[in-house]
């Protein structure tokens, strides 16, 4: 293991894959469905959640890794070699993750652990863990990849488009009336994260209208500059963040590669089935 040791959790859309390869330990939010508890992505995905709450005819709850789990994740990291931890955690806005991350400091005295609220989620999270070992692979201090991941953090937006209100109203989030009459409109939100927390930034009228506003949103965020990373993050419909990626391609100027993920049932069983949106890191 690096001599600097990167850990965040699934809240980042993360595959357990790429974690792996990369290098960064994931500690998984937690999914209750009565008296059943499962970790986010290890222990459960999206498919299964969501037949889970169709039979059940409600949303689980979900709750952040215990101090007790990130304090695991640290030891391991210590164990393999590492001489110093980064861990970046879900925003603290949104979630009690950050507070759990730093809790579990207190059980290592005298080790050298730097918890970063990144006032994020899904792949921007992503982004910046992946900033922080790609920096610290090239060499860089650990102030040096914590400065680069909160550069990445300063350039990327994100921009999706709910498919559905149904998950919202069943989390109490909004009525269930005001859901109803929404999905009669036809009506697609537009979400971004501002100040840690999620945003509503429009309601838009029909998928395609909402897809294609979703795309200007992002090309207007980067404000004449290049994209230097982009990933489109969907849950679970891999064929509409296909055809959501061709559309992309013929707005914006974008990288050769788009990566793909999916995010985790700790997310989306807020967002629901058939969200679809883009991360995107703009270039200096």
């Amino acid at each position: 293991m690096s001599r600097i040791a990167i850990i965040t959790d699934t809240d980042s859309s993360l595959s357990l894959e790429f974690s792996k390869v990369h290098n960064i330990q994931m500690v998984p939010i937690m999914i209750q469905f009565g008296e059943k508890s499962f970790r986010d992505v290890f222990d459960i995905n999206n498919p299964e959640t969501f037949s889970k709450i169709d039979q059940e005819g409600k949303l689980p709850t979900t709750s952040a890794p215990s101090p007790g789990q990130f304090a695991e994740a640290y030891k391991v990291a210590f164990d393999a070699g590492s001489e110093s931890v980064l861990c970046f955690t879900v925003s603290g806005e949104v979630s009690a993750t950050y507070a759990a991350a730093l809790n579990a400091c207190d059980t290592l005295p005298g080790k050298d652990i730097t918890v970063i609220d990144t006032r994020s989620l899904t792949m921007q999270q992503g982004f910046m863990a992946l900033a922080a070992e790609e920096a610290i692979s090239r060499g860089a201090s650990k102030q040096e990849a914590i400065a680069a991941a909160l550069d990445v953090r300063d350039r990327s937006q994100m921009f999706a488009a709910l498919a559905t209100l149904k998950y919202l109203a069943m989390s109490g989030r909004i009525g269930h009336l005001a859901a109803g009459v929404a999905n009669i409109l036809n009506v697609k939100p537009i979400l971004t994260i501002r100040n840690g927390k999620l945003d509503l930034l429009e309601k838009i009228r029909t998928q395609g209208k909402s897809w294609i506003r979703t795309i200007e949103l992002a090309k207007e965020a980067a404000e004449g500059r290049q994209i230097e990373r982009m990933c489109i993050i969907h849950v679970n419909v891999p064929e509409a963040a296909s055809q959501f990626e061709k559309l992309l391609r013929t707005h914006i100027d974008c990288p050769s590669e788009i990566s793909v993920a999916e995010l985790g049932p700790g997310l989306s069983i807020h967002s629901g089935v058939g969200m679809v949106g883009v991360v995107t890191v703009y270039a200096k």
